[in-house]
């Protein structure tokens, strides 16, 4: 049986967890029968890898604008060349990052405004959101130990000032309380495994409303 397929984001500041909350999923849905395609923005193609090493890893000066368009355009790519595919097939993507994003760390972070971004990486995309977002929310200072704990060099936007961060945490909760039934917002100061779960029931109420066939039972 064909299933439409399903769009799930992973959104939060640096340090938060969002790839260890998207690797549980993953391996969750795989034992459970499902075909899932993970990814993440930027760097989910090979084309994202090299815009990806721009915008996180150029030791010289990129503008604001120049940076929003960068990551636009790799969204773009990524989109038709990967997450629409999957979708078509009837996949779970798990995706590490999307258009929120770009409203947080370029509209608000890098103060070039909530509309224009977000339009941006609509018009990019053909108008393609998420089934579920998950945001990840934590305190920036928090996560900036968690950082220095990784023992890591930091990238462009792990370097910026405490104001940046502060600015990209509000956005995102703006976001999230702009949309309720898009996103789960989830305290990421809990365990990995608590998280997991609550990830978990909320995916499978997601799936109930949208396939028929089987649909995996959260612990």
């Amino acid at each position: 049986m064909t299933h439409r397929g399903l769009f799930v984001t992973f959104e939060g500041g640096d340090g938060v967890g969002k790839t260890t909350q998207a690797a549980l999923l993953e391996e969750w849905l795989t034992t459970e029968g499902m075909t899932v395609v993970r990814t993440r923005e930027p760097g989910g193609t090979d084309v994202g890898r090299l815009i990806r090493d721009i915008v996180l890893h150029h030791r010289g000066e990129v503008a604001p604008r120049a940076e929003a368009l960068l990551y636009a355009a790799d969204r773009a790519h990524h989109v038709e060349t990967v997450v629409r595919p999957a979708l078509a097939r009837g996949d779970i993507v798990i995706q590490d990052r999307y258009l929120d994003s770009s409203v947080a760390y370029q509209g608000a972070g890098r103060v070039l405004g909530r509309d224009e971004v977000r339009d941006l990486s609509v018009w990019a995309t053909g108008g393609l959101l998420p089934d579920l977002t998950v945001l990840l929310d934590l305190d920036p200072d928090d996560a900036r130990r968690r950082l220095d704990a990784d023992d890591k060099p930091f990238d462009r936007l792990e370097s910026e000032q405490d104001e940046f961060h502060v600015r990209v945490r509000a956005e995102f909760l703006a976001l999230a309380a702009a949309e309720p039934e898009r996103f789960l917002v989830l305290d990421a100061a809990r365990s990995a495994d608590e998280l997991a779960a609550e990830v978990r029931g909320r995916v499978s109420l997601v799936i109930g409303s949208t396939w028929t066939g089987h649909v995996p039972t959260a612990d």
